[in-house]
């Protein structure tokens, strides 16, 4: 029997991730798990944790940052509900993985990243998948997008102490954010709907993230 290559191996490894990590566990959108079964996460992936490229967990990118569970990464999109017709802003670029998925979905994602390499080597991966609806901030995401810009979608994928001011001024009404609220070791994913009287919220899961770093979230 002819040996199975590398590449084939990992296109095995998404579609067990897809069936027994994502739908198992309820993640229903078809476009999304169509993007997660096509995506190489290994190009996001550092080398010396490629063999963790689709396992059940965070995996280490350097600087005390992570690249997410693809399940979570799977539930915040879906919860986040992003069309052709949304431009999303993103906080914390890391490797890039939600951000190429969010691209796909999306009209434009606007994104930003503290700690710069983080920023280049997303960059740089999106590109050779000629993934160009992005644009990139290096910067405090806490501060939101260094112009006036409004936003139909905010995703922010580090845990905050609350929805920055900002970032909830960026929203638009009728605009949707999805973000891990709560203190530095456990928190909850909730999702915020902005309407014209405030926010409404929701309760979503209890969730794990790397602290939100910035004037306006926490501190080092």
């Amino acid at each position: 029997m002819q040996q199975i290559n590398e590449k084939d191996k990992l296109a095995d490894q998404r579609r067990d991730m897809v069936l027994n990590q994502l739908q198992i566990r309820g993640i229903k959108d078809t476009e999304l798990l169509k993007i997660m079964s096509d995506l190489p996460r290994e190009e996001f992936i550092p080398a010396e944790f490629q063999s963790q490229s689709y396992a059940d967990n965070p995996v280490p990118i350097g600087a005390g940052q992570t690249i997410s569970q693809p399940y979570i990464v799977a539930l915040m999109t879906q919860e986040l509900k992003v069309n052709k017709f949304c431009d999303v802003l993103e906080i914390g670029t890391g490797s890039g993985y939600q951000t190429a998925i969010l691209a796909s979905l999306a009209r434009h994602v606007y994104t930003i990243e503290r700690i710069e390499r983080h920023s280049l080597t997303a960059r740089q991966v999106l590109n050779s998948l000629n993934i160009t609806n992005v644009s990139y901030h290096v910067g405090d995401g806490t501060c939101g997008w260094p112009t006036d810009k409004k936003f139909d979608r905010i995703i922010i994928t580090a845990a905050a102490p609350d929805l920055p001011r900002p970032l909830a001024d960026q929203l638009k009404i009728g605009g949707l954010a999805i973000v891990p609220i709560g203190p530095e070791i456990v928190q909850e994913l909730v999702a915020m709907e902005k309407t014209n009287d405030g926010f409404n919220t929701r309760n979503i899961c209890g969730c794990r993230f790397v602290k939100m770093i910035g004037k306006f979230g926490y501190t080092e």
